[in-house]
């Protein structure tokens, strides 16, 4: 019942957004506000009024039966992917809003069309339920799961329908993650001076940037950590001027056993020639430390197995702070390892077993002395 009210209540706020709001605007013909704008601002929220609109029509079909209900859910999970560009395109929504707020004429227009259809919520709130709304639907189908027989018949439809709508929830999630960080890559490159290499959408999505003091430099260095690539750069107003870079196939990390907020970065060939920087907290620290050390692994030449890559990532909580992270050394860590995969281990053995060799087989190649 939860869930065909909350949705009857959704859909009602989804047509006020579509009739009273986006209908209205189109009608009104001396709005001063461009076509784009418009679109920023509404995205595909006709499609999403439509869409829910025959959700609820068939969920009211379902005569409170908790299984019809999930299988609805289950049905339509295809249909869901709108979600997909309301979300990506919701930061645009925000900001054309904002923009319109800054006009007089606009700001009076949005006022007094709440204040004629007596809303407590401004505009802005209504264009957030979608977001809102299709991040809790596997919440509500948990709760559906909580009150229900597991023995019972159709408890595994349920199960899918929550699956399902995780699945969905996380989808969206990562493709606005996504779509975040493409946005602020094109906005880097934009504001990058001195940069003689390709497009940086060559190196793949921004990871990570932060700012951090470094060793022997009189001011802070601004580094962008891509998936191929970690520019190190000094900040001038809103541009970022570049300094040096390293390409994360001959990528060195080497942690400091002395400063708990130091990291060094150097080309494998050169481990003498390190850039040192200090993160403002340790949470920062281990952050970046963590990503590059994913990055070395996965811009390998060789095929480093999973099961290696995740050995050496957790080792940062059993051996902190003792180890180099290179190229040449995963390197070796994939031959030591490589028995533990293709079956040259003993017969019978555990296959859970390979993971202790790994760590230790990896723990002997990465280790070194403590810095002096």
């Amino acid at each position: 019942m939860e869930i065909i009210e909350t949705e009857r209540m959704y859909v009602r706020d989804l047509r006020s957004i579509v009739e009273d709001y986006l209908a209205h605007i189109i009608d009104t013909g001396d709005l001063p506000m461009r076509p784009e704008q418009v679109s920023d601002l509404f995205g595909n929220i006709e499609d999403i009024y439509e869409f829910n609109s025959e959700l609820l029509q068939t969920l009211d079909m379902c005569e409170n039966d908790p299984v019809a209900i999930a299988r609805c859910f289950v049905d339509k999970s295809q249909d869901f992917e709108i979600y997909t560009q309301y979300c990506t395109n919701y930061p645009n929504s925000v900001a054309a809003l904002t923009d319109c707020m800054r006009s007089k004429a606009l700001a009076k227009f949005f006022r007094d069309r709440q204040a004629s259809l007596k809303r407590s919520l401004p505009l802005g709130s209504y264009l957030l339920k979608p977001v809102q709304r299709i991040l809790k639907y596997h919440l509500l189908l948990q709760e559906i799961a909580k009150h229900f027989d597991p023995l019972e018949e159709g408890y595994e439809v349920i199960e899918e329908a929550i699956d399902t709508m995780t699945g969905v929830a996380w989808y969206i999630n990562d493709m606005k993650r996504k779509h975040e960080h493409a946005v602020r890559l094109q906005e880097v490159q934009s504001l990058l001076i001195n940069w003689k290499g390709p497009d940086l959408t060559t190196y793949g999505e921004l990871v990570l940037e932060g700012t951090f003091r470094v060793h022997r430099a009189r001011k802070e260095k601004t580094l962008f950590l891509f998936e191929k690539m970690l520019i190190f750069t000094k900040k001038r107003g809103e541009h970022y001027v570049y300094k040096s870079h390293f390409s994360c196939s001959t990528l060195m990390l080497i942690e400091s056993t002395k400063d708990s907020l130091c990291f060094s970065i150097a080309h494998f060939k050169h481990p003498k020639q390190p850039q040192t920087v200090q993160a403002k907290t340790v949470e920062e620290k281990r952050l970046w430390a963590h990503h590059i050390k994913r990055l070395i692994l996965e811009n390998h030449h060789a095929i480093i197995p999973q099961k290696a890559k995740e050995a050496i990532l957790e080792m940062d909580s059993i051996y902190p702070s003792k180890y180099r992270y290179s190229p040449e050394r995963m390197k070796k860590a994939v031959s030591c390892q490589s028995d533990d995969f293709t079956g040259g281990g003993r017969q019978g053995r555990r296959q859970s077993e390979p993971a202790k060799q790994i760590i230790k087989n990896t723990i002997a190649i990465l280790k070194v002395s403590p810095e002096r």
